[in-house]
């Protein structure tokens, strides 16, 4: 049987990093985890292929090689999950299709053959059997939340491993907190379930074996849901590995703010060879909080938290949000405040939306202000509800903020700021081979030819006078900048 993987085309936002990417000559920054780890539980005599299109582009040839077209990908993939299935039924071809998007949004897709709905741990061998007899129904909805203990390790030979700027593993599902906003819950529920470390420890040599050097992304929704596992389990079994074979990897990951609360658990992360953390911040706002119901972000100094995972050697990456019900016209200014203040260089700001699936999408649904289809990207401009802010103000605001943070001006007291305040971990992790090509890409691109290049040298002389040996993390920050705000000047 031969059946095509395809991941669906990320269109230029924030997370896709698009701009910084062709900086260094990549071009994804993540793999399709999902899709890869789906195919270990295929047939091992069934003959697998990739199409990853943020890597390549879905060819006819390949599509007429596939027997099956399996499609998956998040929310912010319809428009080109939605290209996808219309190309394999006009060339004929039965069509799988699951994830995120699909598992939310299946009775508004049309197309698809047979559905895998949910954590297909539970239903693929079901959809499996069903399919080699001739008898597969069209949807097989998970009811339950598996044991990840099913889980295998994903197929890292289908991957171009040189394509991308970093991997990616998984080690949990599942958060016990309520936001209002969010789907994981309805996804993935809230009681936080996970691999072993010896999994976890697998998975992480079949990375090394497969020559992968550089960063891996943990890409769990709350990385600390399981806090004593985490600490006590996890991370003296990565320390132990990544000490053995000489820091290969150096780990990011998701976590709440609270991580900031356990002393052990942060210099354990440091000692596995973490380097960055993104926390959903939302807003230094204490009435939008609590109206989205993250109120575990109110117990906290925020920016004295942001201060300390800084200090203690984990950059802190953030999402920030504009349009809660509870917004004044003053949050844009004090998101802006916030923001500078704190040192965090990578700041995606988004508009607020009511993905299908969350609590939020509900309240709005019976107040009648949902307009348009769901969500699916927060820095586009559009808006799937009627804020209470008027929307001319919302959007003047957001632009003001985008326009503004990400000036080179602002980018450069930020980057200052942070390296003022970051301490280097002593051990250097994932290491790299050194390439002259993409350095003198990203040199000209930034240092001549960029409208930002005057603080770009000034932010490299600061550097090397102040601090020689985050010559290259300067670099890099400022060049995830110059993808903002790319990003931004084209809203």
């Amino acid at each position: 049987m031969n059946t095509l993987l395809v991941y669906p085309e990320t269109p230029v936002t924030f997370w896709s990093f698009h701009h910084a990417l062709r900086l260094v000559g990549k071009k994804a920054s993540e793999i399709p985890l999902g899709m890869i780890t789906m195919a270990a539980m295929l047939p091992e005599t069934w003959m697998v292929r990739l199409v990853d299109m943020n890597v390549r582009p879905l060819s006819e040839d390949l599509l007429a090689w596939a027997d099956l077209v399996m499609v998956g990908g998040m929310g912010v993939h319809r428009e080109s999950f939605e290209h996808v299935v219309r190309r394999a039924n006009g060339a004929g071809k039965t069509v799988i299709a699951g994830g995120p998007m699909a598992t939310l949004e299946q009775p508004n897709l049309l197309g698809v053959d047979h559905w895998l709905l949910g954590e297909v741990e539970s239903i693929m061998p079901a959809f499996l059997s069903d399919f080699m007899q001739g008898k597969a129904e069209n949807i097989y909805r998970s009811t339950t939340f598996p044991d990840l203990f099913l889980t295998p390790s994903p197929r890292w030979d289908l991957l171009e491993m040189n394509r991308y700027a970093a991997m990616d593993i998984q080690f949990s599902r599942g958060c016990p907190h309520e936001c209002e906003f969010c789907t994981i819950a309805t996804l993935n529920g809230r009681v936080p379930r996970s691999k072993s470390a010896g999994q976890v420890i697998q998975e992480l040599e079949g990375l090394y074996r497969a020559g992968w050097r550089g960063g891996v992304f943990v890409v769990d929704d709350n990385f600390i849901g399981n806090k004593s596992f985490v600490r006590d389990k996890l991370l003296p079994a990565v320390m132990l590995w990544s000490a053995e074979h000489d820091y290969p990897f150096a780990f990011s990951t998701e976590a709440t703010i609270t991580l900031d609360q356990d002393d052990l658990l942060v210099g354990r992360m440091v000692d596995a060879g973490f380097r960055s953390v993104f926390l959903g911040i939302e807003t230094p706002e204490d009435g939008g909080l609590e109206g989205c119901k993250k109120r575990i972000n109110r117990k906290v100094d925020l920016k004295r938290a942001v201060h300390r995972l800084q200090q203690r050697g984990l950059l802190v990456n953030a999402g920030f949000i504009v349009g809660f019900d509870e917004d004044s016209e003053k949050v844009f200014h004090n998101q802006h405040r916030f923001i500078q203040e704190s040192g965090i260089s990578t700041a995606m700001v988004g508009l607020l939306n009511a993905p299908r699936g969350s609590k939020l999408y509900e309240r709005l649904k019976t107040q009648k202000r949902l307009i348009g289809k769901p969500g699916v990207n927060n820095t586009n401009g559009q808006l799937n509800f009627v804020p209470k802010m008027a929307y001319r103000k919302l959007m003047m605001g957001y632009r003001w903020l985008l326009s503004t943070i990400y000036t080179p001006s602002d980018l450069y007291d930020r980057i200052v700021t942070l390296l003022g305040r970051y301490e280097k971990p002593r051990i250097r992790a994932g290491r790299v081979r050194f390439r002259l090509t993409p350095l003198f890409r990203a040199l000209w691109r930034l240092g001549v030819l960029d409208q930002g290049r005057r603080h770009f040298w000034k932010l490299i002389r600061w550097t090397l006078r102040k601090r020689p040996r985050q010559i290259e993390l300067a670099v890099t920050l400022w060049a995830y900048g110059y993808h903002f705000r790319r990003v931004a000047d084209a809203l």
